[in-house]
């Protein structure tokens, strides 16, 4: 009987690690309401509130950003391109993971931060990166922290193109950036109605 409780216990364990490291970081039920994702995710919420105090950032603006950018899913990639709809000849760049980064940009980050063991999958390191993008963005091209929209556009088109003003030629970005700015402020107003919740039921 012990053999057998052992043996069930001992299958049980790797059942929860199996779905463990086959099920991921699954994205919130509801994506448009901040105290939903943050309560239903409660260890975003601490990854969010520290990446917010390490770099100075508010929360709301990275997590726009990201909903944009991946809708939350940690293995976002863009679609593959095809040669007569069917051959395919690879991605338009190489952005992966909750925060969309680019290869390049991921290994600056990775160089300054001394986080070399970062991964784009994981959500903490997603919103650590974007809190320092965002605050080399303020360094760099002087865009408050709290600018959603051209926080977006610098993260979109990097610091020296839009120093150029690149975006300006395309349209879509530019819509695309207001919508950022709106989803901003819309997590803004949320969070501040269950801050004070969401900071009783977390660990830090």
């Amino acid at each position: 009987m012990k053999r057998t409780l052992f043996e069930i216990s001992l299958v049980g364990t790797f059942v929860l690690l199996a779905w463990i490291l086959f099920s991921g970081d699954q994205p919130p039920q509801n994506t448009r309401n901040i105290c939903d994702i943050f309560a239903e995710k409660t260890h975003w919420y601490t990854a969010a509130k520290n990446a917010s105090r390490k770099w100075n950032v508010p929360i709301t603006v990275p997590m726009a950003m990201m909903f944009q950018e991946s809708s939350f899913r940690q293995d976002a990639q863009p679609p593959m391109r095809t040669i007569l709809w069917i051959i395919p000849i690879g991605r338009a760049s190489s952005a992966y993971g909750f925060s969309q980064a680019l290869d390049f940009t991921w290994e600056d980050y990775k160089k300054e931060t001394n986080n070399f063991l970062a991964s784009r999958s994981s959500f903490s390191d997603s919103i650590d990166f974007m809190g320092w993008f965002i605050n080399k963005t303020n360094s760099i091209n002087k865009v408050s922290k709290y600018n959603a929209q051209h926080q977006y556009l610098n993260y979109h088109e990097g610091w020296g193109a839009y120093r150029r003003k690149s975006y300006r030629n395309k349209a879509w970005l530019v819509s695309t950036a207001k919508k950022v700015k709106k989803r901003a402020s819309v997590y803004s107003s949320q969070y501040k109605r269950c801050k004070a919740k969401l900071d009783r039921n977390s660990w830090f």
